[in-house]
């Protein structure tokens, strides 16, 4: 499906009850690793509309990871609040909490093989993932919809060690579509996965929101895969670096008023420099303060400091301020 299609799709389809916004307000995580204390994430303030699709970007340790976790309630948060539909996760007694994972969202584990019982079928999977939403009077869809859903059919009566790797990621999207969720979280669902693999996992990922309803949040390293989602968010440093609507990158105000600068600029403004910021008749200017040859502090490498002007125009749905 392409973005385009994707978007008629949100738009034309039948309202899914069961879809959850979500919202994080402030959120920090902090880990003890060898004796120290160490920042996962700093703050990090987050929308995702009931029934969109965002990828989560960002290179390793930035703490992409760790948010997808936080989102599905596997831990506590350090401070700052998450919200999932009209629920507070932090404010979930261990009960409520249990109900919320077993019908409410799934998270799909990095590494395929670590979502399934290793000695039932495909189906048998489906099936014992759905036990606990069916006794708690969820509704969801018959086991042979949801492994038609993601393209499982005609290898539901396996088992793991007859599946090529493409049809195990497969698999694991279904075991996690089994309690038809209203969030569904994916931590690299392409990786290890060969070109024609990767299109059919995403494929199915899109499928899923369109035909469902279902808010889907991908984690992923892979920038051809992050190029067919229809909004895009980088984390950086354990912050919300960046967004990407439509293929177009944006920085993003944070609730403090941090703007992270893009990639690019990185090399050519280094920690230290001194910018100045004015508005100008179609956005604002950022320019380096430069005496001489220098940008107060660092060397010019060549050529004289520009500033960057930068549009006023905010994207639709723009998050983060």
């Amino acid at each position: 499906m392409t973005r385009a299609e994707v978007t008629r799709a949100q738009v034309t389809r039948p309202q899914v009850t069961r879809a959850h916004a979500i919202t994080t307000v402030g959120l920090v995580h902090i880990y003890r690793s060898e004796g120290h204390d160490v920042a996962a994430l700093s703050g990090v303030d987050l929308r995702v509309r009931a029934g969109e699709v965002v990828g989560l970007l960002g290179p390793s340790g930035s703490g992409k990871s760790t948010l997808l976790a936080l989102l599905g309630g596997l831990f506590r948060p350090s401070a700052g609040k998450i919200f999932v539909g009209d629920r507070e996760l932090s404010a979930l007694t261990a009960a409520e909490l249990d109900d919320f994972q077993a019908r409410d969202t799934s998270l799909m584990l990095q590494g395929a093989r670590r979502n399934f019982v290793p000695y039932l079928t495909v189906r048998e999977n489906v099936e014992f993932a759905q036990a606990q939403a069916r006794r708690l009077g969820a509704q969801v869809d018959p086991v042979e919809r949801t492994l038609g859903l993601v393209g499982a059919s005609d290898f539901a009566d396996s088992r793991l060690g007859r599946l090529s790797q493409g049809q195990v990621q497969m698999a694991a999207l279904a075991v996690a579509m089994a309690p038809s969720p209203g969030v569904l979280l994916a931590d690299e669902p392409t990786s290890a996965l060969d070109r024609r693999a990767r299109e059919v996992i995403i494929e199915a990922l899109l499928r899923i929101n369109a035909e469902q309803g279902t808010t889907v949040v991908v984690v992923t390293h892979d920038p051809e895969v992050a190029a067919r989602l229809p909004r895009t968010v980088t984390i950086r440093d354990g912050r919300i670096g960046g967004e990407g609507r439509s293929g177009q990158e944006y920085a993003v105000v944070t609730a403090d008023g941090f703007v992270p600068l893009p990639v690019h600029l990185r090399e050519e403004l280094p920690p230290g420099t001194l910018l100045r910021i004015e508005r100008v008749e179609n956005g604002y200017l950022l320019a380096p303060e430069v005496l001489g040859h220098e940008v107060l502090g660092h060397e010019v490498l060549g050529h004289e400091a520009s500033g960057h002007e930068v549009s006023g125009h905010e994207p639709d749905g723009a998050t983060g301020a």
